[in-house]
Formats: structure tokens, sequence, C-alpha cells
């Protein structure tokens, strides 16, 4: 029996490791895996470990921290979310519409991606008040026209739009383990599969991982490859400024632009009409040489103000991490990562289990520094 097996992973990392030994070594890659010689990987790590907190000591904090926020006009729970993750079922089936109602149990926000594993209008069912949706700008005006449309009609009130893909990442681990879709699998991907009976049959049960949201607008009939070129043509170099103008225009909801780095890109953002942004370099899976989010993160507060609502995604692992970047300059902060491999590791009671460990922490850092709440 593994150590796992025997008592419950105290960590993000802890659960990582569960996942690697329970998923196949390239879906474990997809998800782990970052761009080029994931130096940008390493540094969104690296930044949380080199920022400190000071503590402060003899401050009553005998009672439970206050860790509710306000982003986005509502008041949260807890500082945290789960960001866009596309393809995520390829960690465990249903791992979409699992996240989506853990993060309406526990009070948060849940972004539901473009190509999800599960429909937009299922996670918003799953997620009605905490679900938001992210949106591709991709080649065809007409399923990005008709993607804000059934967002609109599911009920969303907040447009998450994802600005740092005009070409697709790549990502060197996907291409030496030959992960491609559809799957096509060589005897060492077979091997790999047969070594992981668990995720193997849970897969084959539920049936491969698909691109939801985009499968009608496949031409009947279409199988997995066609689906596979249908995503590919939403990574896009099409979206611009002006096109951003138009989503404001046309978005009667709150609009988030979601992978800014750049302090002039935040400030102009907020001038267009953005009701907040996500600093994010898309968990070092775009550019290898992108800044960490947190290291960006003073340059863009002191580029938009002090009031203008800014969320971080890239690196936070703990509590102590959240913390970090609220006091970086962060509103809110999102984190995928963790869940996707506590879902794999455990199912549903993995992410139960994950919200609780991370609430703890960050009440224990809040303490630990001596501040009664946010």
């Amino acid at each position: 029996m593994s150590l796992f097996a025997r008592r419950p992973p105290a960590s993000a990392e802890d659960y990582r490791a569960a996942a690697r030994a329970r998923m196949p070594r390239f879906a474990f890659d997809f998800i782990d895996g970052g761009a080029g010689t994931e130096a940008g990987l390493a540094r969104n790590r690296a930044a949380f470990a080199d920022a400190l907190l000071m503590p402060r000591a003899l401050v009553n904090t005998d009672a439970p921290a206050d860790t509710a926020r306000a982003f986005l006009g509502r008041a949260w729970r807890l500082p945290f979310g789960i960001p866009p993750i596309g393809l995520a079922g390829i960690a465990w089936p249903g791992v979409d519409r699992i996240l989506a109602a853990a993060a309406e149990r526990h009070g948060v926000p849940y972004v539901a991606s473009t190509p999800a594993t599960d429909t937009l209008e299922a996670l918003k069912a799953a997620a009605p008040r905490s679900g938001m949706f992210q949106l591709y700008v991709g080649r065809s005006e007409e399923i990005t026209d008709d993607l804000v449309t059934r967002a609109e009609a599911a009920g969303y009130e907040d447009l998450v739009v994802t600005v740092d893909v005009p070409r697709p990442g790549k990502r060197l681990r996907d291409v030496r383990n030959g992960f491609a879709l559809p799957l096509r699998p060589g005897p060492r991907m077979v091997l790999d599969l047969l070594t992981h009976p668990a995720w193997s049959l849970a897969m084959a049960r539920h049936g491969a991982p698909r691109f939801a949201n985009l499968e009608r607008y496949a031409a009947p009939g279409a199988g997995a490859r066609s689906l596979a070129e249908l995503m590919a043509g939403q990574s896009s170099g099409r979206l611009d400024w002006a096109l951003v103008g138009d989503l404001r225009r046309r978005w009667k909801g709150r609009l988030v632009l979601k992978g800014i780095l750049a302090p002039e890109d935040a400030a102009r953002a907020a001038a267009e009409g953005a009701d907040a942004v996500m600093v994010s370099n898309h968990g070092g899976r775009q550019l290898d040489a992108a800044p960490a989010p947190l290291a960006a993160l003073p340059a863009v507060r002191a580029a938009v103000g002090p009031d203008f609502p800014l969320a971080l995604d890239g690196g936070v692992r703990s509590g102590e991490d959240m913390l970090k970047a609220l006091e970086a300059g962060a509103d809110f902060v999102f984190l995928g990562r963790p869940f996707l491999f506590a879902v794999a590791a455990r199912g549903a009671a993995g992410a139960e289990a994950l919200f609780a460990l991370l609430a703890a922490e960050l009440e224990s850092a809040l303490a630990q520094t001596g501040r009664t709440g946010l």
C-alpha cells in the first residue's frame, strides 16, 4: 500500500505526487508541463519561493481569521478560485463538473473553459452563482460569436477573454511523449496505459476527453481528428484591441482580460473598459521567457492604480503563496493544476480536501503574520 493510500496528502505537492503515480505519463505531463525548456514554469514557482512574509508578534489571532474577499462586485468566501483549464478531463473523467460543483459549494469562482470537456451550459448549471466563462477568440468569427451568445443564454455574467495565445506554445514533453489528439497509442503509450489501470479503466468507462463546447460546430459525423483541428483554430493571432472593444460593446456583463503581464497593456485594458485583468503567463505554457506573474504584479498594480481589480494566476500552490500574491498587489488569486491533481488522485473527495487544506493554510499564514483577516 502506498503512502498516499494510508494517509491523506498534506500539501498540493503531495496531491501532485499521488496523481503522478495514478496517471499515465503522457496525461500527467500534459497537465504538469510547460513551454520550451520550462524555465518559465520554474520561474513561476521561484518567484513565490523568493518572496517573504514578515511575521508580526503579539497580535491576538485566537479567533478564526476572516478570509472573505470582494472581487468583481461580489463577496467570495475565500480569496481564490479555479481558472479556465483546457482539456481538463485528461486528468480524470468528469473533472470539469466536479470542480464547478466544488467551487459552488465553497463560494469561490469557477471559470469554465472554451476547450472544457463538458459544455458551458452544463458547467453553469453546476455552478450557477460561481460560474464564469472563458473565451478564446478563434479564427472563426461565427464560432466566437456563437460561444458568446451561448454564454449569455446560459446566464454567465463574467466573460474572461484569454489574450496570450496568438500561437500555441511548444511543449516539449507532449512532443516527446507523442501526445496529440486524437490519441494514436504506440507501444510505449500502450504500456503506459497498462501500467496505470485505474486511470485507463475510468477513461474506458467514461470515454476519451472531448472538446464538448465545439462539437456542435463540427461537420456531422466528424471524428476526433476534426474536433482537434477545430480546437487548434481557437489559437488565433487576430485578437487585438479593436476586437476587445467589439467584445466590450457586445458583452453586457463584466469583462476580464486574462494573460496580461506588461503594465502598459494593463493600463490600456482599464482604459478600454475591462472590469479586471488577470496577470498570468498561462501557467508557463506559452512563452518560456515570459516573466513570472508574481514578479510582474507590482508594476501592473502601479500602472492601473489601487482600485482597479487585479487577479493573479500562475505558480500558486499554498495558502502562504496566496497571501504573498495579495501582499504584492493582487485582489484575488487563481490556481488550476493543484485541483486537477487532487481530483486525479482522489476524485471528488480530493477537490473537497484540497479546498479545506488551502483554506487552513491561508488562515494559518494570516495568524502567523499577525492578521485577523484579509
